[in-house]
């Protein structure tokens, strides 16, 4: 099969898997010439491993010094005869061959993260492959949806202001093109709902069955992602649905910790820097303030992507200091580098002249796409594109 790009609007719909294994690839040996994770976990579940923060930390923690072995839980695309599959489909496959060639143990899940089939299926997962215990527990799911519990209904989660119209603007990668847009506030039952999808009850659910299944090791910690941003994005983002879902989040990680001091571990929310991932792409009005904070945080050297922000978390944050390094609300933050007022003030100078005939030049718009388009497997230069590709080895690839 030949395989092309594809992008409609925000999203891509074809992957290429010969670029999606140089993506693995980059990012191992970039975490094999940083300063290495010290005293970090040796048994990792990853909820949420095939893309974005999720296998980045699977990235690190592999192959950044802490040689771990890993569970790997996502949903992906298949590919068929006829379509390419999704990114994160050969990004699992990937991880998993170089990952084992390493010598490490590097089990793949396929499934609904919110099920309690998929639970029961990873508890015995870590039985067989991790003598019954898990020493991290990363939440790193970002859905559209959620099935409600022996139900055919779905809770639906919804990027909307809360409260007033939000006007904004934002960029269409398909055709590379600025966009004005109005958000709409929304109704109480998508805010509830959104918080059901994208807050902490899952990730609380998956704590409570792996302790009732003594699948907790002695020292285990818990993570799950979240992002805040500067002011400028708050009505879109902290003030609006996704982050009032993110504040529940971050209140679960309370009780977590709560529980998980009986093992003398802890639960943290991890507030991350704003980069370019398939979650992060569909959310409306962020792509103007992203394309000026890399192209400012690229110029002071400040920028880091989703694998630097990982190892750092890992080695500086996590793991190999005295404590867990933790703000006054009990956040890991991984966004100080973006959040230092010298470099937001920069930012806003360059968003107060962003227009639709000028983002390209002021923003760094062209480094942006680029790692979009490497997120589905294209833009490498050590792939020929040209070629067809024979995906029938992919074809018949289960879970585990």
């Amino acid at each position: 099969m030949h395989i092309e790009p594809v992008i409609k609007g925000v999203v891509a719909k074809t992957a290429h898997p010969l670029g999606c294994e140089q993506a693995i690839l980059q990012q191992i040996e970039f975490v094999k010439k940083e300063e290495p994770i010290t005293q970090g976990p040796k048994r990792v579940l990853i909820l949420g491993a095939s893309s974005g923060y999720g296998l980045a930390a699977r990235i690190a923690l592999t192959f950044g010094g802490a040689q771990a072995d890993t569970i790997g839980v996502s949903l992906e695309r298949t590919p068929s005869e006829t379509q390419t599959g999704s990114a994160g489909f050969y990004n699992n496959y990937y991880f998993k061959k170089h990952a084992e060639s390493a010598g490490k143990t590097a089990v793949n899940i396929h499934g609904d993260v919110f099920s309690q089939e998929l639970k029961d299926q990873v508890i015995e997962a870590i039985e067989t492959y991790f003598e019954g215990e898990v020493d991290l527990i990363i939440y790193s799911i970002a859905s559209g949806k959620r099935r409600q519990a022996n139900s055919d209904q779905f809770w639906h989660s919804f990027i909307k202001p809360i409260g007033d119209t939000v006007a904004g603007s934002t960029i269409i990668l398909e055709h590379d093109q600025w966009q004005n847009l109005q958000l709409t506030p929304a109704s109480d039952d998508e805010l509830s709902s959104t918080i059901k999808v994208m807050g902490g009850d899952d990730w609380e659910k998956w704590v409570d069955a792996l302790i009732n299944a003594d699948s907790i090791a002695e020292g285990c910690k818990t993570i799950a992602f979240s992002y805040m941003g500067p002011e400028i994005t708050h009505p879109i983002y902290l003030d609006g649905t996704l982050g009032q879902a993110k504040i529940d989040l971050h209140q679960t990680s309370h009780s977590l910790n709560l529980k998980l001091a009986n093992y003398d571990g802890g639960a943290y929310a991890t507030v991350c820097k704003a980069v370019v991932t398939k979650a992060s792409m569909v959310i409306p009005g962020l792509s103007p303030y992203m394309i000026a904070l890399y192209k400012v945080m690229k110029e002071t050297g400040t920028h880091e992507n989703t694998i630097g922000q990982m190892q750092r978390l890992f080695r500086n944050k996590l793991y190999g200091q005295d404590k867990v390094h933790v703000d006054g609300e009990r956040l890991i933050r991984m966004d100080d580098y973006e959040l230092a007022p010298e470099t937001q003030v920069k930012v806003n100078a360059i968003l107060d002249q962003l227009n639709e005939s000028n983002f390209r030049e002021l923003g760094d718009y062209a480094g942006f796409k680029q790692e979009f388009m490497q997120l589905n497997g294209f833009g490498f230069d050590t792939v020929d594109y040209a070629q067809d590709v024979d995906l029938t080895p992919y074809l018949k690839q289960d879970s585990e």
